[in-house]
């Protein structure tokens, strides 16, 4: 697996798993690229240690005005919204340019653009964006992508999983968490990208996660981690800090174990 999805309902953990992820990667040897393509969640640069993040990948296409004409343009001569294709050529991470792309420890990160004010329109742009660089990017064997998705599930209606090998939704205890997962699951399977699996997050006891891994699994999806509900975890997101290498636990080893065994 190389180009690997993170989604879920909003508030469910994505940045937080994403990051965990990341570090447990890199502490076996493998280079990490994050690509950040939530228009609104801010944080996750601060997860990985960042004090700012890299100027957006939208900006390096022309930014979101610019780009929004030459949709419709495309648009208007036949090409329909979803076979639009912004990034003209492959790329690698190495060729990502300085000003759109941080390092630090092993880990890159880069993102693809924000919604900054309000009457700015809609993210259809980034979301054409993502599914454009995530379809031209070219990994070396020891690179892994992890792409941090907007909450909810527009992203698959705009065809971003296509650029991707496999689908991991982040599932809280709660109605909402496990239904927008399974639809996750139905949407990943309607494209035939890989395969698709959950994580449970925010998880208070072993009970509660064994009654949603086996509702879960009845409906196919299968889930290969569990990460308990953490108070530490709760005070770094709430101060805005970064995740420490001993955060990295159990339940991200079993993920890593699963994806690359």
């Amino acid at each position: 697996m190389k180009k690997i999805a993170i989604c879920g309902k909003g508030g469910s953990g994505k940045s937080i798993t994403t990051s965990l992820l990341s570090l447990g990667i890199r502490r076996r040897g493998k280079k990490v690229l994050v690509i950040d393509a939530d228009e609104s969640n801010p944080g996750l640069h601060r997860m990985l240690g960042f004090k700012e993040p890299p100027e957006p990948l939208i900006d390096y296409v022309g930014g979101k005005a610019v780009l929004e004409k030459k949709i419709q343009e495309k648009m208007k001569s036949g090409i329909p919204e979803e076979k639009v294709n912004i990034w003209t050529k492959a790329v690698s991470i190495a060729e990502i340019p300085p000003d759109f792309i941080k390092v630090r420890d092993g880990i890159s990160f880069t993102t693809i653009g924000k919604i900054y004010m309000a009457l700015e329109g809609c993210a259809c742009p980034m979301g054409i964006v993502s599914r454009s660089f995530l379809n031209e990017l070219i990994l070396e064997p020891d690179e892994i992508a992890l792409i941090d998705m907007e909450a909810g599930i527009e992203h698959f209606g705009r065809g971003v999983e296509t650029g991707t090998d496999c689908v991991l939704v982040v599932v809280e205890p709660s109605r909402d968490s496990l239904d927008v997962a399974l639809k996750v699951k139905q949407m990943s399977d309607q494209i035939d990208i890989g395969d698709t699996w959950a994580i449970l997050n925010k998880v208070p006891s072993e009970d509660i996660a064994r009654r949603i891994t086996d509702e879960l699994a009845q409906e196919g999806l299968n889930v290969i981690g569990s990460i308990n509900f953490d108070k530490e975890i709760f005070e770094i997101c709430l101060t805005g800090g970064s995740f420490p290498q001993d955060k990295v636990n159990e339940g991200i080893e079993d993920v890593l174990d699963h994806l690359f065994p």
